[in-house]
This record gives C-alpha cells, structure tokens and sequence, in this order.
C-alpha cells in the first residue's frame, strides 16, 4: 500500500506495538479522539448556517468569553471520551476543575487521563478563520482502582504518552506524536475517512517567519524587543517575515511545515504570558520536539516545567530549533543586563 494511502486506524494499528504500554487502550483512546474531532468538525463548518456563532454569554475558569461552539466542542469531546470509558480522568481549558471518569466495572479504573483545549482560537469562528482542538495524553500515577486525583493531571510534559492537535481549516487536519516522530492525517470529507497525508513531519532548522502579536509590543520584556528588532533587519537572511493569525493551531502548523518561531512571551499586562501550560504548551511542546523543534519559556524547556495549578500560564516560545536558541539569546543577555 502507498504509505500516503494508509489510513489513520490502519495506522494506529500498524504502529500499536510501538507504543511504551501496548494494552490497546491508547489506540482506542486516539480512534475516540478521532470520532470526537470528526462531530465537531461537522458543526464548524456549517457554523455560518445555524445558530452556533457569536458569544455563549458566559465566561470561562480564565475569564474569557465563551464562544457557542466552545460549549459545543468541550461537550462533545467529554462525551465521547467518557462513553468509551477508556480514561480515567479529564481536564479541559473550558472547565473550573478536572472530570473523574469511572468505569463501568469498578474493580478496574483505566489509565489514562487526557487534558484538552476543545476549540483553540475560537474567538476567529466567527470571521471564518482557522482553528483547532488540542489534546494531551498521560498515564496516571495514583494507583489503578482508585478516583483520579488533581497529581495525575499536573505531571511535567516529559511523562506525556500521546499529544496532538486537530486543525479545522480549508482542510482538516490530525497530526499527532507518541513519541516516535510526528505524522499528519487529512480527512476526506466525502467519507468521513482520515489518510496520511504528511508522514514524518519536521521543522527546518530555521525559517524566515516570526509570529508574534507586535501590538503588544510596547508591553513585552526587552529580550523580546530586541529580538522582534534583531528578526527585522536586513542582514544576513533577514529581515523575516511577520505571520500572526492569532490561533495557536495555525500559527504552530503553519511554522512547522514552512520554518518560523512562535512567541508569546509574559508582559506587562500578562506577568505569565496567556497560554496554558497544560493544554496548549505542553502538548504543542512535545509535538515539537518530536519534529525537530524546540519549545521553550524563554529560559527553561518548557516540558520540565513542574506544573502546580490546573490552568497554570507560562511564556512560549516555539518552533525551529535555530530560531528559538537565538530568541533564548536575547532573553538571557536581558537577565544578565537585569543582574549587572
């Protein structure tokens, strides 16, 4: 079979055995995402025909107005999750507290908890831009048989076991890792079927694209200014091109195929930056790394963070790894100028 022809069951299957705990479960796990990501994606694009765009009236646990279809992808993506009864436990950027999720037999609690950004970069529904889900997947570390408990999900990002995310774009798009490279599956629509269409996905060592929202610029730390500066000159490669679509998604998926960096650092209004450490960092981080790239705070990598709240927010900084080193640059001849 053309390896582009596969199919992505055909692919989770063929690629079980691979995977750190073969028991099935995180197959099953990734194929429910896949149906999940398939309901949700039928209701974006048709948002503009029915009543599903525009604000839900309500806020979230950070204080960000709901969109309808943030309501909609958060349900159904709990709900699938839970009617397979294969997790144990989830922990979604829509809701105040993590979801303990029992099995039917109660002699067996499954092992797997999934955190997930059900609709990344919603607030462009309604302007029919690109946006996605994002998902994280870990094995729980308090004992089997027993409820979830808030230290499964607030694990470092090196103990995920999957991560992936869901672009619902001019075609949509699963790409996702569990720890051996990253591949990209496109749905055909006509029937409702994900193929292999970018196998073994890498970041270029470096790219011409920075991604930042500059109109915050007066507000960023000065490591930033001077890269944003440094990113617009004209020497050597340079100056580079500036992409910002404001969806983590497409911002990510398009500096991972073509070579960029993604910034969003803390500020003056922002003292911890506004991406989510567990949902969108985290997952965005290990997709990275598994294709060559580099995800970072600035300083640290940012999948040996030590998490301590569920919706804990961490600067970003992300892409390709020659790009990323020399933003890391600035950012320490800023501290050592702080220091001095």
């Amino acid at each position: 079979m053309d390896k582009k022809n596969k199919t992505l069951g055909e692919f989770i299957i063929e690629n079980q055995a691979s995977f750190q705990y073969s028991s099935g479960e995180l197959s099953k796990l990734i194929n429910a995402i896949r149906l999940a990501c398939k309901v949700v994606n039928h209701e974006v694009n048709k948002a503009g025909l029915i009543d599903i765009l525009g604000a839900a009236g309500d806020t979230n646990i950070q204080g960000e107005d709901q969109q309808k279809l943030d309501v909609l992808a958060n349900e159904k993506f709990i709900q699938t999750l839970k009617n397979r009864e294969i997790v144990c436990g989830i922990a979604s950027e829509e809701e105040d507290d993590f979801i303990s999720v029992n099995s039917n037999d109660e002699l067996h609690q499954n092992k797997y908890v999934v955190l997930i950004d059900p609709l990344d970069g919603s607030s462009n529904i309604d302007v029919n831009v690109s946006v996605g889900t994002i998902f994280s997947i870990y094995r729980r570390i308090t004992p089997v048989g027993t409820p979830v408990t808030l230290e499964d999900f607030l694990q470092p990002g090196i103990n995920q076991v999957a991560a992936g995310y869901i672009i619902y774009g001019t075609s949509t798009m699963l790409v996702y890792t569990t720890g051996y490279g990253v591949n990209g599956f496109t749905l055909n629509p006509a029937i409702g079927t994900f193929y292999l269409s970018h196998p073994d996905m890498k970041y270029p060592e470096t790219g011409k694209i920075y991604s930042v929202n500059e109109g915050n610029y007066i507000h960023f730390p000065q490591g930033v200014k001077d890269y944003i500066k440094y990113c617009q000159l004209e020497e050597e490669d340079r100056p580079y091109t500036s992409r910002y679509i404001g969806s983590l998604v497409s911002d990510f998926h398009r500096n991972m195929i073509k070579g960029g960096i993604y910034l969003y650092p803390k500020s003056s209004v922002a003292s911890n930056g506004k991406l989510r450490l567990l949902y969108e960092c985290n997952p965005m981080a290990y997709i990275a790394e598994q294709a060559n790239g580099k995800a970072s705070d600035g300083f640290r990598r940012i999948m040996e963070i030590q998490p301590t709240e569920l919706h804990e927010r961490v600067p970003f900084f992300c892409g390709s790894p020659k790009m990323v080193e020399k933003a890391e640059e600035f950012m320490a001849r800023q501290k050592i100028r702080e220091n001095e």
